[in-house]
């Protein structure tokens, strides 16, 4: 196959390890940044172009875009889809996936566990707002944050005001969600690609820190996961319709609740910390992907002679 990652630096670690474990396994494998991609829409001949040349010839991608890059990352990926290349994630999936509320509104319809999130646009809504996911302390979140940033511990009613309004003021769209006590400043990041967890971690904040993100400073370590929250994580992806992703859950009284998924996880935590080799499992995926793809229609296959079987 020749398989191209959709990356804005060919350098990060998860773009190489994913360069890398493609080689390896004997496919040519290129970088396209996706911000660099530029499509013909036209009647029965959609094209892709980079920097001034046709790459029709892809066989299968592997999105890695950021979260501020979503709206053009997904209409390339949708391209290529339209074109009928291979992705490791639809796009339909990629944009429900990085729309927070949307996301949450998804997974509480599918009654999936998380924590009591609200919504609202007016700041005369607050206190009710506040009191709806239980009062504080609470979490404020940045519809559109990443890694950590734009989330907000308010410890009281009164410092949960303040923050909401300063983030309407500044024409912010947020979350706000109860604060999990029980979960101590850790959280669960469990892998998924083809509908199989291939590794699970657990990640702890560092001291003075209610954020476990490992951009943050916190740590982590190997987690076997329990059948509940290995069945609430399949669960989420298949829900959103995400083959690759990382969901990010919290362990509480009431069971797994789900914080996030995200359609473009990072391999650098989670392979140091299980020393698996998660990037050789999405090419495994994109393969069989690409060989059920390459069966006969009627789903018959011939032997060498021609005859059917």
């Amino acid at each position: 196959m020749k398989i191209a990652v959709l990356s804005t630096n060919k350098n990060l670690y998860s773009t190489r390890r994913l360069v890398e474990a493609a080689q390896r396994r004997g496919h040519e494998c290129v970088v396209l940044d996706h911000r660099q991609c530029y499509v013909g829409i036209k009647q029965g001949q959609p094209s892709i172009h980079y920097k001034g040349q046709d790459v029709s010839n892809i066989d299968a991608i592997i999105p890695r875009i950021g979260a501020s890059l979503t709206f053009y990352g997904s209409a390339i990926v949708r391209q290529f889809e339209i074109m009928d290349v291979i992705s490791a994630n639809p796009s339909q999936a990629i944009t429900r996936s990085r729309d927070k509320l949307r996301c949450m509104q998804i997974l509480s319809g599918a009654g999936i566990g998380m924590p009591i999130t609200g919504f609202a646009r007016q700041t005369n809504d607050v206190d009710d707002l506040i009191k709806m996911v239980g009062g504080a302390p609470l979490v404020i979140k940045l519809l559109e944050g990443t890694q950590g940033i734009g989330v907000v511990l308010a410890e009281t009613k009164k410092a949960a005001s303040s923050v909401i309004e300063a983030f309407y003021g500044l024409g912010n769209n947020i979350l706000i969600q109860e604060y999990i006590k029980e979960s101590r400043g850790e959280d669960i990041r469990v892998l998924i690609v083809g509908g199989k967890v291939v590794g699970a971690m657990k990640r702890t904040a560092k001291e003075g820190e209610f954020r476990s993100n490992l951009h943050r400073g916190g740590s982590a370590s190997v987690l076997k996961l329990t059948k509940l929250e290995k069945e609430t994580a399949l669960r989420a992806a298949a829900e959103l319709g995400l083959t690759v992703c990382g969901v990010d859950m919290l362990q509480s009284e009431r069971g797994p609740l789900v914080l996030e998924v995200n359609s473009s996880p990072g391999l650098e935590g989670i392979e140091k910390v299980t020393t698996k080799d998660i990037a050789t499992y999405i090419i495994e995926f994109l393969e069989k992907k690409y060989a059920l793809k390459k069966e006969p229609k009627d789903g018959k296959k011939k032997s060498k002679v021609g005859q059917t079987l």
